[in-house]
């Protein structure tokens, strides 16, 4: 279990290094496009061309512009993207007696699991799910729906709980709000670019520079969306997809009990009630794709868990002492 920790840390390094180096690609991508079509045609002694430092320059810019607005993007994720998802899902502090045993069961299990008790939340929806947030274990949330505290026993609901504990000691939310946030960015600056592109061809006319203009534009619009919407989701979903297998052995090992998570990934199996306060970017973190369950392999790919029906049989044979 440790050395599968280990390497999943390791893999996610890989995949956040690989991601910003993407984003590099765009902007030395651009700035190669921009110093093709602004170059000045070479007509006989007439012309001279740039020299070689200053030809490189937009290609140089393209790369610091896109690893600036990166970091942005990182540092954002890292100091309010957590706030940002509680606020966005409408969740509000489990205070008072009604969730004196929930914030009990959350304080045991932390304790159990060596790191500092998370605060606690609850959204008003009848969908059942939960899910955790937060950078790092010390400023980390753990998130209930109403409709899985009204269904789950405390054996259950321990079993989901330690599941939660495990994205947070494993540090997978972290990962999750960082590579959320440079999806959303790209998806945000794709959509912006696209507009003025759209704008800037109905006035700009059959101007050379104005053409010259709208295609970088468009350009940077296609690959920013290639980012937003296909390459960078899948990168998410993927890594996502691992964490809920592990999360659910390294609950159990927690709880040193398979069958409440076991009971409550069938209840949830059974949910035909859709989380009505999530959406694509946050349904990572949920403890069962609050969407839909996809059958065909193809539409697997943007699923944001492993089967649930596989998590399931996992159970079942910890359940019984088998090995997996």
């Amino acid at each position: 279990m440790y050395s599968e920790i280990a390497s999943n840390k390791r893999r996610s390094v890989l995949f956040i290094g690989l991601f910003l180096a993407f984003w590099l690609v765009i902007g030395a991508a651009l700035g190669l496009l921009f110093r093709s079509i602004t170059r000045p045609p070479v007509n006989g002694l007439a012309s001279t061309p740039p020299a070689s430092g200053a030809s490189w320059t937009p290609v140089v810019v393209g790369v610091v512009i896109c690893a600036v607005l990166a970091a942005l993007a990182i540092l954002y994720s890292l100091t309010a993207g957590a706030r940002l998802v509680l606020r966005t899902s409408g969740a509000k502090p489990a205070d008072g007696s009604a969730y004196q045993q929930l914030n009990d069961l959350v304080a045991a299990l932390a304790i159990g699991e060596g790191i500092p008790t998370p605060k606690v939340y609850v959204i008003d929806d009848p969908s059942p799910n939960a899910f955790a947030t937060g950078v790092s274990p010390e400023k980390a949330a753990i998130t209930f729906t109403t409709g899985l505290l009204a269904i789950m026993d405390r054996e259950e609901l321990e079993g989901v709980i330690g599941h939660e504990m495990s994205h947070i000691k494993n540090h997978d939310i972290r990962l999750l709000l960082i590579v959320g946030t440079l999806i959303g960015l790209a998806a945000l600056l794709s959509s912006i670019l696209w507009r003025t592109a759209f704008w800037g061809s109905i006035g700009e006319g059959d101007e050379g520079g104005g053409n010259q203009l709208l295609i970088v534009l468009v350009a940077a619009a296609t690959l920013l969306a290639v980012v937003g919407f296909v390459f960078g989701p899948l990168v998410r979903l993927a890594l996502s997809r691992r964490r809920e297998s592990l999360a659910d052995a390294s609950g159990v090992e927690l709880t040193r009990n398979p069958v409440g998570l076991l009971h409550a990934l069938k209840k949830l199996q059974a949910n035909d009630k859709p989380f009505k306060t999530m959406n694509h970017a946050t349904a990572a973190m949920c403890i069962d794709d609050p969407i839909r369950h996809h059958e065909s392999w193809y539409h697997r790919l943007y699923d944001t868990h492993p089967p649930i029906e596989e998590r399931i049989a996992v159970l079942e044979k910890l359940a019984v002492g088998e090995t997996v």
